[in-house]
């Protein structure tokens, strides 16, 4: 008995606050908001003051973080975000599964150095979520809901090999009308090993308040952002020749000139969505939205279930556009986009895509295509190409709603 009493004091004596017998005074934690007690333990009376939540063994120092809500974030914040990453095949090879994406510089070497690249870049949208999800901790982990981005721009491709890390500015803050919750706008850049910025994009998220019955002081305008990334600042590859781009091995003879603006693409196939796979892919970005993962918090939640990350919409949906999208290989940049109803495990997502605009490059075997692409869940999309009511409200089964500029060779003579 008495060994066991002198085990339990000197477990506590570690999380001590001014004891003696320790040496060393501890803190605690701002962001844990810890209360303290005190309690009598071992058989010689001794006192220890243990903290229930949030121990620190180094003054100011918070051992784990709760994450920001809308009353941390001020403007023109910057946010250096952790854990660099590095891209490797296997992460191709994984995006790939979960995806089923087919589109040819993506896929192959050899098909890829024939154009001009060194080998085949890593799919464009991977490289979008690894960089969003670097800014998932300190921007949206305690997210209600993703609401949509804007001046979206693919700058530089990526390798395996590749090591991206990411920082954010808080560019705009307001606070919503029912004072739980507030919106904020970040502009988030990704950089690789060389300092090189690959990519950057705006987007705005929906988080909850630390203290509901506070009202906040830090609110500011929303910032203006471009309708839609101009053509002339697209990235384009000036050595990537595409003349001698092989429409047989891509999987389709369609290519810039066969597109008109107006045109609406059904892209046929469906995808039903898993919970198992849903978690893998965002695991892969090492996302760490509550939303998607912690099945008990959410049955308190507006849907009382887990909500699929709506990057993964966005892939599928892209993956699925290959079939009548599929020269459009590299998307150079995202106007806009908008999740517009949540997506669940057991929805089948299907997509169809219209032509907004189309242009001329720089690079004389490029084109650019401007698309918009909806997905949408348990409808195909050949029963009328669903998008708005009469009100002008996004129809409850679409889910997607995004504007890109996609880069596709051009017919030569």
């Amino acid at each position: 008995m008495v060994i066991q009493a002198m085990l339990r004091y000197f477990t506590a004596a570690f999380a001590l606050r001014g004891n003696v017998l320790s040496g060393v005074r501890t803190s605690v934690c701002a962001a844990s908001h810890a209360k303290r007690r005190q309690t009598r333990i071992g058989n010689r009376g001794n006192r220890v003051r243990v903290w229930q939540e949030g121990v620190c063994a180094i003054p100011g120092i918070s051992k784990a973080t709760t994450g920001n809500f809308l009353e941390d974030f001020r403007i023109g914040q910057v946010l250096r975000h952790a854990t660099p990453r590095t891209v490797t095949a296997g992460d191709q090879a994984l995006y790939t599964a979960l995806y089923g994406s087919r589109f040819a510089v993506q896929s192959a070497d050899a098909f890829a150095a024939k154009l001009g690249y060194p080998r085949a870049p890593v799919d464009d949208m991977l490289v979008f979520h690894v960089v969003f999800g670097k800014s998932v901790p300190d921007v949206s982990l305690n997210a209600v809901a993703n609401l949509g981005y804007a001046d979206c721009r693919f700058l530089a491709p990526v390798y395996p090999g590749d090591t991206l890390h990411a920082e954010s500015e808080v560019i705009g803050l307001r606070e919503n009308s029912n004072g739980k919750t507030g919106v904020v706008y970040v502009r988030t850049e990704g950089r690789n090993q060389q300092g090189e910025t690959v990519l950057t994009f705006a987007r705005w998220v929906m988080v909850h308040k630390r203290d509901p019955e506070t009202p906040t002081s830090n609110s500011a305008p929303p910032p203006e952002l471009p309708a839609a990334v101009d053509i002339a600042d697209l990235a384009v590859p000036p050595a990537i020749d595409a003349s001698t781009y092989d429409t047989t091995l891509a999987g389709s003879p369609a290519l810039w000139e066969d597109y008109a603006v107006g045109e609406r693409i059904d892209h046929i196939d469906g995808m039903t969505l898993e919970d198992a796979e849903h978690m893998l892919a965002t695991r892969l970005y090492q996302n760490t939205a509550k939303v998607h993962f912690d099945a008990v918090a959410q049955k308190s939640s507006r849907f009382g279930k887990r909500l699929i990350y709506g990057g993964h919409i966005i892939s599928l949906a892209r993956a699925l556009s290959f079939n009548g999208l599929a020269n459009a290989y590299r998307i150079a940049a995202i106007n806009a986009g908008s999740h517009t109803n949540p997506a669940f495990a057991g929805d089948t997502v299907f997509a169809w895509s219209e032509v907004l605009d189309k242009a001329e490059t720089a690079n004389p075997t490029l084109g650019a295509l401007r698309l918009r692409l909806v997905a949408l869940k348990d409808r195909p999309a050949g029963t009328g190409f669903p998008l708005k009511n009469s009100e002008g409200r996004y129809q409850p089964d679409v889910l997607l709603d995004l504007d890109y500029w996609a880069l596709m060779p051009r017919r030569t003579a």
